[in-house]
């Protein structure tokens, strides 16, 4: 039976800007990191105790070759406006609070290596609480 998202991979072509990123701007922890021949190659970052995002290093022809499947990466925040400051603070581009169709809020931005990075902040009306259909207009 599955319990629960273990965790997300991503690429990236430079490991300490990603691992500033996630960590020194979206306050993430480091959980380990994998070691090919004695050098970094790529690491775990905590988003709980028990879900990680999972980063590898990636050469500039790898990364040019499709399919890139993850569309995007989203993480629930409990305070999207303190989140959408921290992220102009640190010179990120973010778009505005707004509404989705889920009823949950939710923002947006991009991390070093171009994924993109939605935030949510659910409310008592959200989808992911309620149960109660999404109805989209995209």
């Amino acid at each position: 039976v599955i319990k629960s998202l273990a965790h997300v991979c991503i690429l990236s072509r430079n490991l300490d800007r990603t691992l500033d990123f996630y960590c020194s701007t979206l306050g993430l922890r480091k959980g380990f990191d994998f070691l090919r021949e004695g050098k970094l190659f790529g690491f775990y970052l905590k988003i709980t105790d028990r879900q990680f995002l999972e980063v590898f290093q990636t050469t500039e022809a790898e990364w040019s070759v499709p399919p890139r499947p993850i569309t995007h990466l989203c993480l629930e925040v409990d305070d999207i406006e303190a989140v959408r400051a921290r992220l102009i603070d640190r010179g990120i581009s973010v778009t505005d609070k707004k509404a989705g169709a889920d009823n949950s809020w939710q923002i947006w931005c991009k991390d070093p290596d171009g994924t993109d990075i939605e935030f949510h902040q659910y409310t008592p009306e959200s989808s992911q609480l309620t149960g109660k259909p999404c109805h989209v207009n995209w």
